[in-house]
């Protein structure tokens, strides 16, 4: 099986106390249309980020970091590169 990517958008709410609490991913068709959801998304979160992560399920070959394309607002130290 070839390398798979994935183009996602997570955004953030308020959980409990002073942590982040993840809204359900939006699965996306590329780059440009998780940068475009993201930015439409961030109005209304306290954070948001579009990233893509590729990997090889057959081989068990995964990226150790996200690609991404578009941050704002407070994110999880994963994001904060």
């Amino acid at each position: 099986m070839a390398r798979q990517t994935s183009y996602i958008v997570q955004a953030f709410v308020s959980g409990k106390g002073d942590q982040l609490k993840a809204d359900k991913p939006i699965l996306c068709k590329s780059a440009e249309e998780a940068t475009r959801k993201a930015q439409r998304v961030a109005e209304g979160k306290i954070g948001v980020v579009a990233y893509s992560n590729s990997a090889d399920a057959e081989t068990g070959d995964y990226d150790e970091q996200p690609t991404i394309y578009f941050k704002a607002g407070r994110l999880p130290a994963l994001f904060e590169n």
